[in-house]
């Protein structure tokens, strides 16, 4: 008889998850993949997403140091963060506000849409953003995920969100390859929202970012998925966890102090396969 399919044991909590994550035991937990409130003030249905800047940075500091204490020796904290116009300091004063609990070290640009001209000369364009109507700002089509370990010294698998080579004489000119038609995808990650047909719907949260941002996450800390441990402090409605789920992640905590984003996060999670 076939051995059954790996499911993730979710684990899925109602409350502050700075609170939640002082109940969890120290060097517990292999990779987090957040997006906490960006401090632009975002809509949220329970959350005030309007504190000082002096506020804000020390409350982030507070969580960041409680997620540093559950992580491994080895863990990954995959931050995703983005700005306004209004506010275009916020991802780097909060990356500089934690230098010293953890270190950066890979920065990640989440691109979510681009324009590039092709062999015909013509641009073409893909993927969504939000439009700014302004006389003063381009339109922002990307977002930081800033990627912390403990000692800057972390192996990561490259391979494990690499692309085809386009030139396929690089596989054997090039030794570091292994014969193998993959390479490192850098850092600019092209990952477009998916289309949907009603906002109240299909995402009702004004701030997600998407299930593949937060797969390729899992995928680039490497390792077995159902040998590790996910968290995500700021659940939302839930994708982290859905991608936990699809790629077969052991365990998944997630901690969600609204009620209505957490009962979202569960149904879309029983919705899964697996």
């Amino acid at each position: 008889m076939d051995e059954p399919e790996h499911a993730t044991d979710f684990q899925l909590h109602l409350g502050d998850c700075i609170e939640g994550m002082r109940k969890l035991g120290a060097d517990s937990v292999d990779l987090v993949v957040t997006s906490p409130p960006y401090n632009l003030g975002i809509g949220y249905e329970s959350y005030e997403d309007k504190l000082s800047s002096e506020d804000y940075l020390a409350w982030s500091r507070e969580w960041v140091s409680e997620v540093k204490r559950v992580l491994k020796p080895d863990g990954s904290l995959f931050l995703n963060v983005g700005a306004s116009p209004k506010n275009p300091w916020m991802p780097h004063e909060l990356a500089l506000s934690i230098r010293d609990i953890l270190v950066l070290q890979n920065t990640i640009h989440w691109i979510k849409s681009i324009t590039v001209d092709g062999p015909d000369g013509d641009p073409h364009s893909v993927g969504h953003f939000k439009p700014i109507n302004s006389k003063r700002f381009i339109n922002d089509c990307h977002e930081f995920v800033f990627h912390f370990t403990k000692t800057g010294n972390i192996p990561v698998d490259r391979l494990g969100v690499g692309v085809p080579y386009a030139d396929k004489s690089n596989i054997k000119r090039w030794g570091h390859t292994g014969g193998r038609d993959k390479r490192c995808r850098g850092n600019n990650w092209y990952i477009p929202y998916e289309t949907i047909s009603s906002r109240n719907k299909d995402r009702p949260h004004p701030a997600t970012f998407p299930t593949e941002l937060a797969s390729r996450c899992i995928a680039l800390h490497g390792g077995p998925p159902d040998k590790l441990t996910m968290m995500d402090p700021f659940l939302g409605i839930g994708h982290a966890g859905v991608a936990a789920g699809r790629e077969k992640v052991s365990t998944f905590i997630g901690f969600e102090i609204d009620e209505l984003y957490l009962s979202e996060a569960k149904s879309r999670l029983l919705e899964e396969p697996g």
